[in-house]
């Protein structure tokens, strides 16, 4: 499985962005593809995940309601809309893959992509 992230940037707080995860081949078709993210001097958190079977989402109990995963089998690409953005969300946001469902603990994914900047200035 491969995987490629995308998107990141510098924002001011109150923008948006979208981050783009583009997987190998079939791999929306069987795996889960979460988005993490590590702030310096923070662990690694999950942010949000998509499921393979039916598309279930989960995302972090504060992110709700400002990110939305959604997945496009067409371009092989699963994207993190990112919307309010504090300084807060300032990390590095990395895309991950397991086979199935979303699993919560970030050594449970075993596929990674490279991680894509994401900068808020206040």
């Amino acid at each position: 499985v491969q995987l490629q992230a995308s998107g990141g940037g510098l924002v001011q707080t109150g923008g948006s962005l979208r981050l783009s995860c583009v997987t190998s081949g079939s791999t929306l078709y069987y795996y889960a593809i979460g988005w993490f993210r590590q702030a310096p001097g923070k662990a690694r958190e999950r942010v949000a995940c998509i499921s393979s079977s039916d598309g279930s989402t989960y995302y972090a109990e504060p992110l709700k309601g400002r990110f939305t995963i959604s997945r496009d089998y067409a371009e092989n690409t699963v994207y993190l809309q990112m919307n309010n953005l504090t300084p807060e969300d300032t990390a590095v946001y990395y895309c991950a893959a397991e086979q199935g469902v979303c699993w919560d603990a970030e050594t449970d994914f075993g596929s990674w992509g490279q991680g894509t900047q994401v900068t808020v200035s206040s």
